[in-house]
């Protein structure tokens, strides 16, 4: 066992480098006696922890042995660790922190401020921000690109994280005395204790709204929220609540992209409903790649500056803990600053593509003097970024608009961990050691698979997410698998599995010791449009204590975009139930509407279908029947495709299945349609009128509609939230629009 005496007034050391903790005492000499010990993993259980925290193991003297290899008085005591010598071992202050406090002495007799020193050292490091081009925009002029293997750093984790114990920016809130006349809302935020009440309603996900305004720039819209109205409070600050570095920044890119006004736009609106820290439902996103710049803009700033809040309150509390003593320190629960692992942000995208654009404007987004060398962007190149070779085919309008014009870089199994130190930005970091994930669902999935499946592996950095961004969710929800969202959902802040190295437990919030970090995560979901499967999301599987705001439209409908001269059938099913309306949807067809396909010598049906499990149910009925189709699917290979065209459009196929995924991956334009068959109705309003506009011209045209009232959503972007309204609340079962 290695061995350390520690006299007063001197030092000497025997260290073995393999123990890396220790416990210590005071001996009734004067002398401290200090033991080290290989580490051992903490419960993580939050009753253990609770005895840790109140319980004080009493340090027997007499337990203590004579050590022969020290020829002297001294006395060394080898104990189990107590929470007092884990709180010695975890408090140690770098030599770079003692430097820099004794520059401030030196400044200090000089009659010169903190803030004059400070102001000094940033001037001397930091140079003028470069013009970056406009939103959306790609170009990183003046980067540093760093190759290097991402384990092979020169930076120190301690001078990274608590080199000095001022922050970036001189605010109010981190001031010394800890009063000033601004409370930001991150600080607000974090720093609520839960009542008794609320640990007893949040969980049942019931929610009265309060409030509605006007949502600006979105006609026939309107935000509503559980909360009083603080959209005019925002107003007040003059930064919108962004840290001052961040903000001025952010003002000089979107005036040098030819913005204008920056407080009336959509992008500084959208962030202040961010920091507002409540949940979020933003359902009425465009397609284009203007808005999706805005939008972007506003959650990746909102996650910038609750990472350097977070680490600003870490190193002001670094700061504090070398002048308290030891009982000071376990007294102040303001010094529980950390969760139990570092990452702080998740942001779940569809594809490479979209995390190539948000790692990017993020890059961007980060004032120059703390993104002076960009670690690993080459490789991130690589991986994410579009080559000459993956160049694709030209594709529909909505997919250029989501994935990018000929960009083939839409894989959609990815995780990349992105950590921010003092001047430099980290790709590929260790999960456990980043402050930012950016993955797909079904990147998170495949981990906690292999968490699951292999002793060693955990996805214990989903433990302590406090901002949660969902983007394209009508993406991951109508053209991936659900199912993963709720497999990531049930993952986010559990305990987790064993201590990590990263985790202080001395310093972990109490509300993430009691189980309660569910209630503080801020979720943020954008969309293109609503469904029922989102609603259900947001109202029953985020549960912030803050709230919640959510954004309704009222539709006028798409039927005036059909251009062909077809009568279009409404036919509604009744269903119990959303989880029984699929079986009643396949029975309906089955009775009603087969029977004539079957008995008609008349080919050219096709049946457009939503889901890929409607389209599994009714291929494997279409088979069973022994039925003439053909179909495309997303999975179809080209071959597939060009043979179901042709045999569709000569006649020897007498019905064409087509998947809603098939047209937003392809966007094929089949021809040979006499008689339509809408099995059920498309989640994007724009492919109703697409479809329709297929049939050939003829006297007789005539389009079917199956629905039920468990399709309201889609009713309403189609045919109009009144007509909706009318066709799900009338006696009648059948209707028709011309």
């Amino acid at each position: 066992m290695g061995k350390v005496t520690i006299t007063l007034g001197k030092r000497k050391r025997q260290r073995n480098p393999k123990f890396v903790s220790a416990t210590g005492s005071v001996n009734p000499s004067g002398t401290i006696a200090v033991t080290y010990r290989p580490r051992k993993l903490l419960s993580m259980a939050p009753n253990n922890i609770r005895v840790l925290k109140r319980h004080r193991p009493q340090e027997n003297i007499n337990e203590c042995e004579r050590d022969p290899v020290l020829e002297s008085e001294e006395m060394v005591c080898y104990r189990e660790p107590t929470m007092y010598g884990n709180l010695l071992a975890s408090l140690g202050c770098s030599k770079k922190v003692v430097a820099r406090m004794k520059k401030r002495r030196v400044r200090k007799k000089e009659g010169k401020s903190d803030k004059e020193g400070v102001e000094d050292e940033e001037n001397s490091g930091s140079a003028e921000d470069e013009e970056i081009q406009g939103a959306g925009q790609e170009s990183l002029g003046g980067l540093t690109r760093n190759t290097g293997q991402e384990n092979n750093d020169n930076h120190n984790k301690e001078e990274e994280d608590f080199e000095a114990c001022e922050t970036d920016d001189v605010e109010n809130e981190l001031c010394t005395n800890g009063q000033s006349s601004y409370t930001s809302s991150f600080r607000e935020h974090l720093s609520h204790i839960l009542s008794s009440k609320e640990l007893d309603t949040l969980p049942k996900g019931k929610w009265k709204f309060q409030w509605e305004a006007p949502a600006i720039g979105m006609p026939n819209c309107i935000w509503r929220g559980t909360r009083p109205n603080f959209l005019h409070v925002a107003q007040s600050d003059p930064t919108y609540g962004l840290k001052p570095k961040l903000y001025k920044h952010w003002l000089q890119l979107y005036e040098k992209s030819g913005g204008k006004d920056f407080g009336s736009s959509n992008r500084r609106r959208f962030f202040s409903i961010c920091n507002s820290y409540m949940d979020v439902f933003h359902s009425n996103k465009n397609g284009g790649r203007g808005e999706d710049s805005g939008h972007m803009d506003a959650y990746l700033m909102h996650s910038l500056n609750h990472i350097f809040r977070s680490r600003d309150l870490v190193k002001k509390n670094e700061c504090k803990i070398h002048s308290l003593s030891v009982e000071e320190i376990l007294s102040d629960d303001g010094l529980r600053d950390q969760g139990f692992t570092r990452p702080k942000v998740l942001i779940l995208l569809p594809y490479k593509c979209t995390a190539f654009r948000a790692v990017m404007r993020l890059i961007q987004l980060t004032p120059e003097s703390q993104r002076v060398n960009v670690q690993q962007l080459d490789r991130f190149d690589k991986n994410f970024g579009l080559t000459s070779e993956n160049v694709i085919p030209k594709k529909p309008y909505d997919w250029e608009a989501l994935i990018g014009e000929g960009n083939a870089a839409y894989d959609d199994a990815f995780m990349i961990g992105i950590e921010h130190t003092k001047e430099s930005i980290r790709l590929y970091g260790d999960f456990n050691s980043s402050d930012m994930i950016i993955a797909s669902p079904l990147g998170l999935v495949e981990a906690i698979g292999k968490a699951e499946d292999h002793i060693g592996k955990d996805v214990d950095y989903l433990s302590s997410i406090e901002v949660l961004v969902i983007d394209h969710a009508d993406v991951l929800m109508s053209m991936q698998y659900w199912k993963h969202i709720d497999i990531v959902f049930k993952q986010l802040n559990r305990l987790p599995s064993k201590q990590h190295d990263t985790t202080n437990i001395m310093r972990v919030r109490p509300w993430y010791l009691d189980g309660h970090a569910r209630f503080y995560r801020q979720s943020i979901i954008i969309s293109s449009h609503l469904t029922a499967e989102l609603n259900s999301l947001f109202n029953h599987q985020c549960l912030n204590y803050k709230g919640k705001m959510k954004l309704e439209c009222a539709y006028d409908g798409v039927l005036h975009e059909v251009l062909c001269n077809v009568t279009q059938i409404y036919k509604r099913f009744d269903a119990t139930s959303m989880l029984q309306a699929d079986t009643a949807r396949l029975e309906y067809f089955a009775n009603k509407v087969f029977p004539r396909i079957r008995d008609s010598v008349q080919g050219g049906v096709m049946i457009f279908i939503n889901s890929s499990y409607e389209y599994s149910k009714l291929r494997m009925f279409l088979k069973s029947q022994k039925a003439s189709f053909c179909y495309i699917d997303e999975d179809a290979t080209n071959d597939v495709k060009s043979r179901a065209r042709l045999e569709f459009f000569n006649g020897s196929k007498q019905i064409m299945l087509y998947t809603e995924r098939a047209y937003f991956f392809w966007g094929y334009k089949i021809r040979g349609i006499k008689q339509l068959i809408f099995y059920s109705l498309p989640e994007r309003k724009k492919y109703y009128p697409r479809i329709m506009n297929m049939l050939e011209e003829s006297h007789d045209m005539e389009a079917t509609v199956l629905f039920s009232r468990f399709d309201q959503h889609q009713l309403a972007r189609i045919v109009g939230k009144d007509s909706a309204n009318r066709l799900i609340r009338s006696k009648g079962s059948i209707y028709a629009f011309r």
